[in-house]
């Protein structure tokens, strides 16, 4: 078997990969989208299976007004004493100097739950992971942030012992054990002890085309006691920009129980307009940071070295004493809403979906309209990551709006400052339901049909509306019928929905597009839109 990168498509960043027995798990960051921590399991590393998310209630996370990009950074998912263990963050700045990270644990004897409630173990810094020696004692290590002005922000590798009696750590035993490359910007750190070394991996570089991934080890936890592999970058793309995998870097090794050893790592698929340069802009990540495995060996100095290189390889050798995993092939999705619980791929931003924003079942979702689609607290959408770079999403919507402040619609969504959709409203000069388009980027809101928005015929009770996602534009069409299909004359570029380009504006750009419902009433009035299924289908294979 192969593994065909990337095994996690759309948005899986950070991914922290373990092994238990014969199964291997993932989890990934999922920032301000709810529920927290994506986690998945496989036998073979080829074929993944969707778990239920471990941080399901309130009490476990709470986003509410988190901006965009906040919430739930790097969380680090390990094995020990008969339990699983998850570390995660609660992230609640993401621009200027400060990040106010809270940093948590939570435990659980199966990973499929249930997940305790979780324990505040500091704020020092984002990335923190569990470490646990051979000797049983236990170690927080993670990323420093430092907000002084005069010092860099990213302040070295610290680590902590932990006491299992009180659950909490003891930071009188805090100490800096790496400060990293002169590449800087040393973060995801993940401690690992073979053969009597101690084995640290950290990212560095920020997590655009600059990404790399470094390795130092030591004989002891002491400060300032590890150094670096003289090869270095363990594994990078800054310096191939052409391969087609970009951005490798922070990740997590494991070895398989015949003695192999694999990496996952976060991974980035740019794509580029026709006038632009591979070796310039690189492109645009519209499916967000993804999740590649590479095979890894060592070399006679014991250092770990990627096989095939430090750009790692599209497709991979899977483990000799891989057991074949059954998985869906595709990520293509088609919900009729007869469950009174979403299905798993939808997510929600900060909040779970309550009765607030709506509800689900027999045969429809209502969605009860809320804050505009830049609100940070009240909000009433759900979202599926787009996983592939060419698909097809519609939906059919029942919605009759008394006033242009109530909307209700098909939405693609990357964060509260860059989305468009297409949407009913109403049209108070003519006197009748209307479909726009509109695009919100970086805040400046466009309205593309104004006197031409596209009238409803008063018998038509529903509209159906679609996307077509084309790697570098989308469009948008509508039906009265189901049948017979408009596009509406509004192109649009994708560009604005990558990492890439909210980066150049804002600190949040972690996470990836998605396609979406919602519902709007800034009239404040809670007008109901009724949606009686959604349809997403991938049109190519990558």
């Amino acid at each position: 078997m192969k593994i065909s990168n990337p095994v996690l498509p759309g948005f899986n960043a950070d991914p922290s990969m373990i092994r238990v027995g014969d199964t291997y798990y993932i989890a990934n960051s999922t920032f301000d989208w709810w529920p927290g921590v994506r986690l998945h399991e496989s036998k073979d590393m080829v074929h993944w299976n969707l778990l239920p998310s471990p941080l399901n209630r309130i009490s476990q996370l709470d986003m509410k007004g988190n901006p965009s990009g906040g919430g739930v950074w790097a969380p680090d998912l390990s094995y020990a004493d008969g339990r699983f263990w998850l570390v995660y963050s609660n992230v609640k700045i993401v621009n200027g100097a400060f990040k106010d990270c809270a940093n948590y644990l939570v435990t659980a004897e199966d990973i499929h739950g249930p997940w305790s409630e979780p324990i505040r173990i500091n704020g020092v810094g984002f990335d923190a992971s569990l470490f646990h020696d051979d000797d049983g004692r236990k170690y927080l290590v993670q990323q420093t942030w430092d907000f002084r002005e005069y010092h860099h922000a990213f302040n070295g590798i610290t680590l902590t012992e932990f006491d299992t009696a009180t659950m909490q750590l003891k930071p009188e035993t805090a100490r800096t054990i790496w400060q990293g490359t002169d590449v800087k910007l040393v973060e995801g750190p993940h401690l690992y002890k073979i053969d009597g070394w101690y084995y640290l991996f950290a990212a560095e570089g920020g997590t655009q085309y600059e990404h790399q991934e470094s390795v130092a080890r030591s004989r002891t936890l002491d400060a300032d006691s590890f150094e670096g592999d003289p090869h270095n970058p363990f594994i990078s793309n800054f310096d191939t920009p052409d391969t087609y995998l970009q951005k490798q870097g922070h990740g997590a090794l494991v070895e398989t129980p015949g003695g192999e050893w694999y990496y996952a790592s976060l991974c980035g698929r740019p794509w580029r307009h026709d006038t632009e340069s591979s070796h310039g802009v690189r492109g645009w990540c519209t499916l967000g940071r993804e999740t590649s495995i590479q095979k890894v060996e060592w070399d006679e100095d014991g250092w770990p070295y990627v096989v095939g290189g430090h750009a790692g390889e599209r497709y991979v050798e899977a483990p000799h004493d891989a057991i074949v995993t059954d998985a869906p092939t595709g990520h293509s999705q088609h919900d009729e809403f007869e469950s009174d619980v979403l299905d798993p791929n939808w997510n929600t931003l900060r909040v779970p979906f309550t009765d607030a924003m709506g509800h689900v079942g027999g045969g429809a979702l209502t969605l009860r309209g809320q804050g505009s689609l830049s609100n940070l607290f009240e909000l009433s959408l759900i979202g599926r990551r787009w996983q592939a770079f060419d698909f097809d999403a519609e939906t059919k919507v029942t919605f009759n709006p008394d006033n242009y402040m109530q909307m209700a619609g098909l939405v693609n969504f990357y964060n509260h400052i860059c989305w468009s959709w297409a949407f009913v409203t109403w049209c108070e000069d003519c006197g009748r339901r209307v479909i726009e388009v509109a695009q919100n980027d970086f805040d400046g809101y466009t309205s593309f049909l104004k006197d031409k928005a596209i009238a409803i015929p008063d018998d038509v009770e529903s509209v159906w509306l679609r996307t077509k996602v084309r790697t570098k534009t989308y469009t948008y069409e509508y039906s009265f019928d189901g049948e017979a299909w408009h596009e509406i004359p509004v192109t649009l570029d994708a560009a604005v929905l990558s990492d890439d380009y909210v980066a150049s504006h804002y600190g949040g750009f972690f996470t990836g597009a998605f396609v979406c419902l919602a519902a709007v009433d800034l009239a404040g009035y809670g007008k109901e839109a009724v949606f009686d299924y959604f349809d997403y289908r991938e049109t190519e294979a990558e």
